[in-house]
């Protein structure tokens, strides 16, 4: 739908010979109709962030708090061989001019830097290119919620 300059709507209608009292009684109206449109401005979405979330009903992982990389491979392969194919897409990477000029040399520098376009060819999709906290549980429901002190 096109917007238009209410302005340039009151001089289309009074260069049509409209009545005056009339043509205020518009402007007023559309004028209230886009301060209200105005006032209602949406707020900023709000930011969100990844997490992955492990279950740990053994208690083998540290209780510290892990950082990682949400990643995408075909459901046939392995997932031991994630770290081969980072591997071989940032080979492939540093082969570039590119790659030549700031070359990768961290897993985490590969993730973020390398093109999806060269982990593609890999079979593999980054989600996440900056790491994010990886929480762990114990995978039960406690019986009854904890009150906040």
């Amino acid at each position: 739908m096109a917007k238009i300059d209410i302005n340039k709507v009151a001089e289309i209608l009074k260069k049509n010979q409209l009545d005056p009292k009339l043509l205020r009684q518009i402007v007023e109206e559309m004028n209230a109709i886009t301060q209200a449109e105005e006032d209602g401005e949406k707020l900023p979405p709000v930011k969100k962030q990844f997490a992955i979330l492990v279950s740990d009903p053994n208690g083998v992982l540290p209780k510290e708090e892990l950082a990682g990389w949400v990643l995408q491979l075909p459901e046939t392969e392995s997932v031991a061989t994630v770290e081969e194919r980072i591997f071989r897409g940032a080979y492939d990477y540093n082969d570039t001019r590119k790659g030549r000029q700031y070359p990768v040399k961290t897993v985490g520098e590969a993730i973020e830097q390398v093109p999806a376009k060269i982990f593609k060819e890999a079979e593999l999709w980054v989600k996440t290119k900056v790491p994010v906290l990886m929480l762990r549980t114990n995978n039960e429901i406690p019986r009854e919620l904890k009150q906040p002190d």
